[in-house]
């Protein structure tokens, strides 16, 4: 997808901000992703995409859906807790099927998954919902079954072209992409609060050198209520090619609702997604969940951020009027920012 701004003046300097969203050294938008055994190149994985930008003083905003949702199995699990939680559920035959793909580490006293087979990983999950074993990445992350953390990617090998920066990380938390051919920056965030019927959750970066966090663009927060359906917003999300590049393209309210929408929890129970929404009208790639809806601020002479891509709207195209893998969505809900201010300047203030 090709995309061309064009100024009615040729400013250069509106080209110039626009660009600066994009590039990796001067974006405010990362990833957010789980990880197993951070600190263990050999058994590291990664789980759980999703978009998050930073708005100042190491907090991270993104969506909350993603917090509930099962992962179905876990990749590691101390062996204690295994012993504690798992095992005395089990029978016989649903301990040794579990057995079978697991293996032991003596050394780290940890077990480890050893299948990509989806039929083994598809059994490994069924008997974990049948017990009833508690998967939702918000559980595994307060477990410290694994964690979350902020994915930074560069060209060069020094985080924001910063040789002293880049000398403040635990060389456990960098590495090279072969897959991006860039070098990686592992930036470990905690939840702060989520506010599930907004969609929205707050993360604040931990365990990391003040020094660092500084560094990081941030975006200011506007917690105005946007009700004119021609106001002009920018959608930053990832690249429609994958989640290494950044988009962004202009989008438009068409619309505002009152939201009402059931989000399913098999363990902590259903919950209501409710509160005021946009509609929006504008390309967006899925995945982009957390993605910031931003809008040229004249006083203050920059983007701030307004909103935050939240749902596909239910509104479609058709295609041969089957709704069955058709994902030619032409619409979008977003959560205004305005719905957590109190909350959230409350959070910021401290």
């Amino acid at each position: 997808m090709f995309l061309h701004f064009q100024d009615s003046a040729g400013n250069t300097d509106m080209i110039n901000k626009k660009q600066a969203l994009i590039h990796e050294q001067t974006s405010p938008l990362q990833r957010i992703m789980w990880l197993y055994d951070v600190d263990q190149p050999q058994k590291r994985a990664f789980e759980n995409n999703i978009c998050a930008f930073h708005i100042g003083n190491g907090y991270m905003l993104s969506v909350a859906h993603n917090l509930r949702i099962p992962a179905g199995f876990y990749r590691s699990i101390t062996e204690d807790l295994f012993k504690k939680e798992i095992f005395p559920l089990l029978d016989g035959a649903q301990a040794r099927y579990l057995e079978q793909y697991y293996y032991t580490d003596p050394y780290t006293e940890k077990r480890y998954l050893n299948t990509n087979d989806p039929a083994s990983l598809h059994g490994i999950a069924g008997i974990l919902k049948q017990k009833r074993f508690d998967t939702r990445w918000v559980t595994l992350a307060a477990k410290k079954i694994c964690r979350p953390c902020v994915v930074f990617q560069f060209k060069d090998n020094a985080f924001y072209n910063d040789p002293a920066l880049t000398s403040l990380f635990d060389e456990r938390r960098r590495m090279y992409d072969n897959d991006a051919q860039k070098h990686t920056f592992l930036v470990e965030v905690e939840l702060v609060h989520a506010f599930y019927s907004a969609d929205i959750a707050l993360y604040k970066i931990v365990n990391t050198p003040a020094e660092i966090v500084k560094r990081i663009p941030a975006l200011d927060v506007d917690f105005s209520f946007l009700d004119q359906p021609n106001d002009k917003l920018f959608c930053l999300q990832s690249s429609p090619s994958g989640p290494t590049g950044r988009l962004l393209n202009e989008a438009h309210i068409e619309g505002m609702l009152d939201h009402f929408g059931i989000f399913p929890d098999d363990i902590g129970g259903n919950y209501l997604f409710e509160g005021f929404r946009y509609l929006i009208k504008g390309y967006f790639r899925f995945g982009s969940s957390g993605a910031p809806y931003l809008f040229y601020d004249e006083g203050r002479s920059k983007f701030v951020v307004n909103a935050i891509q939240s749902e596909a709207s239910g509104i479609q195209l058709s295609i041969k009027n089957d709704r069955e893998g058709n994902f030619q969505y032409i619409n979008a809900i977003a959560s205004p920012l305005y719905i957590i201010r109190e909350e959230l300047e409350r959070y910021l203030r401290e």
